[in-house]
């Protein structure tokens, strides 16, 4: 009556394996869903493709950013995402404590302020859109929310993205 049955060990040490392995699974899995990049991307592209002036804002999700003329990547607790941006070429916005002058007349810009009184003329919006374009893209602190803007100063169409 209480004799041990082989079989009944070795199911109960099959057992006790699939049930370690199901626990490293789970706890292998994020916590978290990676970031959105492709709903960063698509709000990028959308003011981008604009012929109008506009501005939008997309609120993220995400520990550090790289943000490139061509892609928008994401990285957070859940992974890393990174998206392709169909749009024209973009201009990156820097926001670290470093910046040039062009990087505070450009910030002011998609803050909100007009490009005439950022700049003195459209060309000197271009070749400061120009020189953010050419920046090294690497991975920066996320904030809370990218805003997009595209703006005209004469004949001159920027989209500004920080």
């Amino acid at each position: 009556m209480f004799e041990t049955h082989l079989d009944a060990t070795y199911a109960w040490f099959g057992l006790a394996l699939v049930s370690v392995a199901t626990v490293g699974v789970a706890a292998a899995l994020p916590a978290s869903p990676p970031p959105d990049a492709n709903g960063v991307a698509h709000t990028i592209d959308s003011v981008a493709d604009g012929e109008h002036p506009a501005t939008a804002e997309h609120g993220i999700a995400a520990t550090r950013i790289r943000l490139t003329n061509r892609s928008i990547a994401l990285s957070g607790n859940g992974g890393t995402a990174t998206a392709a941006l169909r749009a024209p070429r973009i201009t990156p916005v820097s926001t670290d404590v470093g910046m040039t002058a062009d990087d505070d007349r450009l910030r002011r810009v998609l803050d909100g302020v007009p490009p005439t009184a950022a700049f003195d003329d459209p060309d000197s919006l271009a070749a400061a859109a120009k020189r953010a374009r050419t920046t090294e893209y690497e991975w920066r602190p996320a904030p809370n929310r990218v805003t997009v803007r595209r703006v005209h100063y004469g004949g001159v169409h920027v989209t500004l993205v920080g």
